[in-house]
């Protein structure tokens, strides 16, 4: 038996006035800095007031978001009691707002208690409405949370089934000023979702048609929308595939280029989305050695290739790399401006945290330490995996 998770999704030109109907008396605002000065709140602010909703704002979330500031976070919406968390951003803002309601809600807990295994009792306080500026993350729809420890330098995989947000508001006009790099970027980052969770080993029937539909959405419509950001057609379809990649893969987990990319992105600072979607390449091809089938079958339902097997599933890996070379993405970490030492002096680290992300649990072939260490210099190198 298995579950599907959703909020509820309102999508499209105008789903943003959904917020002018809510019933309510207090709504906390989560936020960064970046998307209050590009002028992306305000037309939340407007909403809410218009819905007659006292507003207080928290936009202290940074990039990664760390487990201080959601207690932060947390702090704040106990003082104000609001009855609504509207998240306004990309993935941090989003995955800060969860844990901050259920923080308010349940403060007798630490953040690392935020887990599928124990009751949480949501919904007695609060409830969360998500609007995603970036169209990459998915963590409009899913349950999962990550944050960034920095006293170790990890990411943190966090999450509860409970606290999948209420409501998603997936506006594509809130997404339309990205400028270029965080357009390719969070694109590559749905592309990787999408890939990875129709190849997870915890797919279902549920999750494989948005995967596969979000995938081949991503390849037509990345390069028209990164060319030209004002193409709306490009700018609609990308922000749905990203919902649809989020609700495939929040329903059947990534795989071993999350656990790889959360391990670079907080050890090397990459860029979230950079950093899974450098991985993609090397991790299907490692996957394709001894576990082909999933990946293969991905690749002739994308119209990648016709053939079968490895040959079929190396096919797909070649295509991400040219897809993210053709938006002027590195393909290695030497590529992406990583020096030799810093890279040789964290290695042991990589290996260690992405070995102990929850995303390597859901690989077709699970890595030794050896063969992950190999797969972290094949990516630093740039060489096809061929072990």
């Amino acid at each position: 038996m298995w579950t599907f998770v959703s909020p509820r999704i309102v999508f499209g030109e105008d789903a943003l006035d959904t917020l002018s109907d809510i019933r309510g008396k207090r709504a906390l605002v989560v936020t960064d800095p970046g998307i209050v000065a590009c002028g992306l709140v305000a037309p939340v602010l407007e909403r809410l007031a218009s819905a007659h909703l006292k507003v207080h704002m928290f936009s202290d979330v940074e990039a990664n978001p760390e487990i201080p500031t959601v207690l932060l976070g947390a702090k704040v919406a106990l003082e104000f009691a609001p009855d609504w968390i509207v998240a306004v951003g990309g993935g941090s803002p989003l995955d800060a707002a969860k844990a901050i309601w259920v923080l308010y809600e349940r403060p007798d807990l630490q953040p690392a208690e935020i887990s599928p295994f124990i009751d949480l009792g949501l919904r007695n306080k609060a409830r969360l409405i998500t609007i995603p500026t970036t169209s990459g993350t998915g963590a409009d729809v899913t349950w999962a949370i990550v944050l960034s420890d920095p006293i170790e330098k990890r990411k943190v995989g966090l999450g509860n089934w409970e606290n999948v947000p209420d409501i998603a508001l997936v506006d594509p006009s809130m997404a339309s000023g990205m400028p270029r790099q965080l357009t390719v970027d969070t694109g590559m980052d749905a592309l990787t979702h999408a890939i990875e969770g129709y190849i997870s080993t915890w797919h279902t029937d549920m999750t494989d048609g948005l995967c596969a539909h979000a995938a081949a959405q991503v390849f037509e419509f990345l390069p028209r929308a990164v060319t030209d950001g004002a193409d709306l057609e490009a700018r609609t379809h990308m922000h749905h595939a990203a919902t649809s990649a989020g609700l495939g893969f929040g329903n059947s987990m990534a795989s071993m280029a999350h656990a790889m990319g959360h391990a670079l992105g907080a050890t090397l600072g990459l860029p979230h989305g950079r950093a899974v979607s450098l991985c993609l390449p090397y991790t299907l091809e490692f996957s394709a050695r001894q576990s082909p089938q999933r990946i293969a079958q991905l690749a002739q339902r994308l119209g990648v290739s016709s053939a079968n097997g490895e040959t079929a599933a190396r096919t797909l890996a070649q295509a991400v790399r040219n897809l993210a070379s053709a938006m002027g993405n590195p393909l290695s970490l030497g590529e992406a401006g990583i020096s030799k030492d810093s890279f040789e002096l964290c290695l042991d680290k990589l290996v260690a945290d992405a070995e102990n992300d929850t995303q390597m649990i859901t690989s077709s072939r699970s890595p030794s330490s050896g063969e992950l260490r190999k797969l972290f210099e094949a990516v630093y190198d740039g060489c096809s995996v061929g072990f």
